[in-house]
């Protein structure tokens, strides 16, 4: 895009004050981005193995900063990559920014180019036998919800993990007894003020990012496995652009998931097994176990005005607006009772008449899929054809608006591989 140079400067652990400090430069600015760990390491670990993921975390987070101008030039003064190692960083800044670049009108054709700087790598891991202790990133939604309680009911006891200041996550948690492992990110000031400047500015793989700290979590507290609650709708892409199938959740995908392990297992560390539980799972699969579980119903949310950095978090779970909330609103009306689900949601969103041409954007009869963390076209066909044939809600505004771009074709569940340990198998044998 020009003539600037992205720099990957350091990153440090500092074990007394249990902080995590990233920093990079750019345009003669250097911007410094800081993580709060909860407690000391618990383990002792490797300072080898350490180091890879913290250079894994360097990398991945300085993606909100390289974005503001994205620089055609990058340079790695924390660490080298080998050859694998920078396709590997190309792809997932190349994928992972692809709604950015659709959205800006970017060609990023090329542009990423991560530097070789060794040809072989210095580390090598080691096989060592893990902990069996289990982390599982908690995002409140009916996702981590439902890996919870498998992992419960399986009799396999868990961690849950959060990312950032989210009150109700950890009140959600803390009534069922779980202590929750929390960090807290601290991103440059400056990055917003840069975006009030008109620098550039979009959707991030935010994903990528947690599955890079999950790995120090692993490292530093002796979690062997961390379990993901990817479904496999998540590697359907949402555009086409230049070429290129652009995806919201590609860093959510199983090709990004493929990728990291094989990565991480290369470079960093075989004590730490990451991986998702619900691959094989459709949403309307996972939708149908969450329903089992009333207990949630009035404290999980999906709906990601929840989570917007620096806004204030709106009072009610549900805006009840966003394609998030009108994609699990309908998978909920599959399997939760009409009146309890409205009870739910504060509002009947499948009877909102402005909500229509979104609706349609679901079920893939628009230019573009939404870009949120929404199911493929055909679950959203399936759960409004079921809808159509139920007498609560066959007459509700949206659900008679839809029916005539309804196809009748037989809707199949899909079964995608998967990463999952031989021990976690069982959860999510498709009955």
């Amino acid at each position: 895009m020009n003539d600037l140079i992205f720099t990957f400067k350091s990153y440090a652990f500092d074990d007394a004050q249990k902080k995590i400090t990233l920093r990079y430069e750019m345009d003669a600015q250097e911007f410094v981005e800081t993580l709060e760990l909860p407690t000391h390491p618990t383990v002792d670990y490797s300072e080898e193995e350490l180091g890879a993921a913290l250079f894994n975390l360097h990398i991945i987070g300085g993606v909100s900063y390289y974005k503001a101008k994205c620089p055609r030039t990058i340079q790695v003064d924390s660490g080298e990559l080998d050859k694998e190692a920078a396709q590997f960083w190309n792809e997932v800044y190349t994928h992972g920014l692809g709604e950015f670049f659709y959205e800006n009108k970017i060609d990023f054709r090329g542009l990423v180019q991560f530097p070789v700087g060794t040809d072989e790598l210095s580390f090598t891991p080691r096989d060592e036998k893990g902990t069996g202790k289990i982390l599982l990133p908690f995002g409140g939604g009916k996702d981590s919800v439902v890996s919870a309680e498998l992992l419960a009911g399986g009799g396999h006891p868990y961690t849950p993990f959060v990312l950032g200041q989210h009150d109700f996550l950890i009140k959600t948690l803390e009534e069922r007894g779980h202590h929750p492992l929390q960090v807290k990110r601290h991103l440059d000031p400056q990055l917003f003020e840069l975006n009030k400047q008109g620098a550039y500015n979009g959707h991030i793989p935010i994903s990528a990012y947690i599955a890079c700290l999950t790995i120090v979590l692993g490292i530093l507290y002796g979690y062997e496995y961390v379990v993901l609650s990817n479904e496999h709708s998540a590697s359907q892409g949402n555009v086409e652009y230049l070429g290129e199938e652009i995806n919201h959740q590609y860093s959510k995908s199983l090709a990004f998931e493929s990728a990291f392990i094989k990565h991480i297992q290369r470079t960093t560390t075989k004590k730490v097994h990451y991986f998702s539980l619900l691959r094989s799972w459709s949403e309307l699969r996972i939708a149908e176990e969450f329903a089992k579980y009333p207990q949630y119903f009035g404290e999980v949310t999906s709906c990601n005005r929840n989570f917007k950095i620096h806004e204030a978090h709106p009072a009610q779970r549900w805006c009840g607006e966003c394609p998030k909330c009108a994609f699990v609103f309908l998978l909920f009306a599959v399997y939760i009772p009409k009146e309890k689900l409205i009870e739910m949601f504060g509002q009947n969103v499948l009877n909102a008449p402005a909500l229509k041409d979104l609706f349609m954007g679901l079920l893939g009869k628009t230019d573009a899929k939404p870009f949120e963390c929404v199911g493929t076209y055909e679950e959203v066909n399936e759960a409004f054809w079921r809808l159509s044939q139920r007498e609560e809600w066959a007459h509700d505004v949206i659900v008679k608006a839809v029916q005539p771009a309804l196809s009748q074709k037989e809707y199949c569940e899909e079964i995608q591989p998967n990463q999952i340990p031989s021990r976690f198998k069982n959860l999510v044998t498709f009955t």
